[in-house]
């Protein structure tokens, strides 16, 4: 079982952002894809704290899935599925079999800024094919805004992740919205969160 700190901190945050945009739907037995999940510490909370989504962890890292597996494991939690390997640069028909038109959520947390820019592109159309209609993809991140990031503790962090892997960096919040409309999402939400994070919320026209 993978640790992360940071996971720990800001999983609240964003479960209640999940709690808040699909409170209306609280009635009905959900689908929910996480691209990229990490240690598995985000999606085992979710599950514990939203019982009405049945959740499809993925990552592409083995010893990824392998702490999700442990996770589900030491938990016993029965709305989390075992995590399969999902390439979000690589075209939706390949993404483990997720099928057209049947997620109702898809979750990606500090994903895109450790990515290139072909998963970011990756991820909104692909969301834009398995997502029910009226469906969400919600992102949690650091992004720049129309080229330009502030404040300077975000300009580091961009040069830190660019040095690590030149295709990296905040991505830009217009370009991702254009890209959005471009596969038939439109952003709807931008929620602030701590320390400059921001989810924002994006549903399938």
């Amino acid at each position: 079982m993978l640790l992360s700190p940071q996971a720990e901190r800001n999983w609240e945050g964003i479960c209640e952002v999940l709690e808040d945009v699909l409170d209306d739907q609280s009635h009905k037995q959900l689908f929910a894809l996480e691209i990229g999940s990490g240690t598995g510490q985000h999606v085992i909370r979710f599950a514990q704290k939203l019982p009405f989504i049945t959740w499809q962890p993925s990552d592409i890292k083995e010893e990824c899935r392998d702490s999700i597996k442990a996770y589900i494991a030491a938990t016993h939690v029965k709305t989390v599925l075992q995590p399969v390997l999902l390439d979000a640069s690589e075209p939706w028909d390949k993404w483990a079999g997720v099928s057209r038109n049947t997620c109702d959520v898809i979750v990606a947390v500090n994903l895109l800024q450790y990515s290139s820019f072909k998963t970011a592109q990756g991820v909104i159309s692909g969301a834009g094919q398995i997502l029910k209609p009226n469906g969400l993809l919600i992102t949690y991140g650091v992004y720049a805004v129309n080229g330009v990031i502030t404040p300077s503790c975000n300009e580091v962090l961009d040069e830190e992740l660019r040095k690590l892997n030149p295709e990296w960096g905040l991505p830009d919040l217009d370009v991702l919205r254009q890209q959005a409309y471009g596969n038939g999402l439109r952003l709807e939400r931008m929620v602030e969160m701590e320390d400059y994070y921001k989810c924002l919320i994006f549903r399938k026209l």
